[in-house]
């Protein structure tokens, strides 16, 4: 998946496809490499527009999940990480399951901890730190009840 999202010239397009992937087979999608692909439902900070992303997610003991602003280390955050932080509270569809989500950004020593550890495992999340001078931002989802 990363050799063709850094080809990506339409990524409403790109997105799309995925979207339409991702609900055809019940959450899994081919280019995610076997790892947990999202969708969230996000309002526009602006807007107020819901528009859907996916997004890579990593799940966490305890059942919340993370998901990372990277923005294939482009040099501003991605629209959907200011949507949220506006509109912390929203849906998100996981294989068939969809349900209601609180944001929480993670900082500080906690966010760099989590961020080695996850481009251990991904570096080509590592690769896009090193392309920006902006502290990519992680959010921790926690369902909400």
């Amino acid at each position: 998946m990363q050799a063709a999202r850094r080809n990506v010239t339409d990524w409403d397009e790109f997105n799309t496809r995925i979207i339409n992937e991702f609900r055809a087979n019940e959450g899994r999608v081919a280019e995610s490499d076997g790892h947990p692909t999202i969708l969230i439902h996000h309002i526009g900070a602006k807007s107020g527009t819901e528009r859907v992303t996916p997004l890579a997610s990593f799940p966490e003991d305890g059942g919340t999940m993370l998901i990372i602003a990277s923005k294939a280390g482009s040099p501003t955050n991605p629209d959907w990480y200011h949507n949220v932080k506006a509109n912390p509270t929203f849906t998100v569809e996981t294989g068939t399951e969809t349900f209601l989500v609180h944001a929480e950004e993670v900082v500080g020593p906690e966010r760099d901890e989590i961020f080695a550890r996850v481009a251990a495992d991904r570096p080509n999340f590592d690769e896009y730190q090193q392309k920006t001078t902006r502290t990519i931002p992680i959010l921790r989802l926690t369902r909400v009840a």
